[in-house]
């Protein structure tokens, strides 16, 4: 379980004698406020409870645009092909 996991879910569950951050600060070194904002937002999309991206499905998506850029230019390297052959057969 990495540092933020257990952050986040220590900050989830609270403290009954003083704030979230105090019950976090004794987990992980101290750290900006952000990085434990940014933990805990990530935490709630990646369960669902919060609109956005897992970084498992933004990782696939870029491979897939990725993937679709390149099939993008193989085809029209193929279109251009295509029509030079069919210029070049079209002559006799």
């Amino acid at each position: 379980m990495s540092c933020g996991h257990l952050a986040v879910g220590v900050g989830q569950q609270g403290s009954k004698t003083g704030s979230k951050r105090a019950a976090i600060s004794g987990y992980v070194q101290p750290r900006p406020a952000d990085t434990l904002r940014g933990w805990a937002k990530q935490a709630q999309i990646d369960r669902g409870l919060r609109p956005g991206t897992a970084p498992a499905d933004a990782t696939r998506i870029r491979a897939l645009e990725r993937e679709n850029a390149e099939l993008r230019r193989v085809n029209a390297i193929l279109r251009t092909a295509s029509a030079f052959f069919a210029a070049e057969l079209g002559h006799r």
